[in-house]
């Protein structure tokens, strides 16, 4: 399988790719291309202009600022799941990295990349999800940032401009008593998920959920966040009963078959993972109180 012909382009810094995006049509943005090049030689992607990004190294790294990770577009997968600020201050990134494809791809592979390509069944959106991350973009006009919760459009589109440019995202951390996990189910490591959940759980000092997280990737047409079953969790201990009630509240979201996995099937799964991840999460948080206690 060969690429459709298209004009290439390699800028080296973001007001030279600005003003390719302000001048061209038609255009495709290069960042790991571990979607992108086999969306090309199987002639799913046509476009007539490719701008390749790799060189600008303004586009990646990873910061702290206040109660907030930055992470530029352009940070391989690889450095997310070896960064001590990221393992540090966004576990739940952190434990899905291992999810995401082989070593090999997560070599190349780009946090930007795989926000903009948006697959649902794709580990980083699902955790952008939970984390209720901004997309920061930049176009020849400025500057702006999208919540998470508004970036997809629908399968597969994001809410870009055809001029703009995603910059960065911006994480915010959860500290105090807080316990995070991400779980999913695939055919093989490394594939996408059939499901995944992500979970984010806050503890208050008598030990009950005071904040609570959960989004489940691979059932839509983009990641879903489970608000119902979030203000069910406030208030309450993560014992049998309530992690019970938490995944059948899963079970019972709409989803659609494909040719691979019936609809009641991936249902099923839905309850199966959200009980493990909030089971996992909740046992951490017991541990981030119990150590905060102990070195008070």
């Amino acid at each position: 399988m060969k690429p459709p012909p298209f004009s290439y382009h390699a800028p080296k810094s973001v007001e030279e790719t600005l003003s390719l995006l302000a001048s061209l049509e038609n255009v495709r943005i290069l960042a790991g291309g571990q979607s992108l090049l086999p969306m090309l030689n199987m002639r799913f992607s046509l476009p007539d202009h490719v701008i390749d990004i790799n060189r600008i190294a303004d586009l990646a790294g990873i910061s702290i600022a206040g109660d907030t990770i930055r992470i530029g577009a352009m940070t391989r997968q690889r450095d997310l799941e070896f960064s001590p600020l990221i393992a540090e201050h966004l576990p739940l990134m952190a434990e899905a990295m291992t999810y995401v494809g082989h070593r090999q791809t997560r070599n190349r592979g780009t946090i930007g990349g795989s926000l903009c390509h948006l697959d649902p069944a794709a580990e980083l959106p699902c955790v952008a999800a939970a984390y209720d991350a901004e997309i920061e973009v930049m176009s020849s006009a400025g500057v702006r940032k999208i919540t998470f919760a508004d970036f997809p459009l629908g399968y597969l589109m994001p809410a870009l401009e055809a001029e703009e440019l995603v910059s960065s995202i911006h994480v915010p951390i959860w500290s105090g008593n807080c316990g995070a996990a991400f779980v999913e189910f695939a055919r093989r490591h490394g594939d996408f998920a059939i499901v995944s959940a992500a979970a984010l759980l806050q503890l208050d000092e008598a030990g009950r959920i005071s904040r609570s997280s959960l989004a489940l990737g691979g059932v839509g047409s983009a990641p879903l966040r489970m608000a119902e079953v979030e203000a069910f969790l406030i208030g309450k201990e993560a014992d049998a009963e309530v992690l019970k009630q938490a995944g059948d509240l899963c079970s019972e979201i709409a989803v659609e078959d494909d040719p691979y996995t019936p609809a009641p099937y991936r249902r099923h799964l839905c309850g199966v993972q959200v009980r493990k991840a909030l089971a996992l999460a909740w046992q951490r948080a017991l541990e981030a109180k119990a150590k905060r206690k102990s070195t008070s």
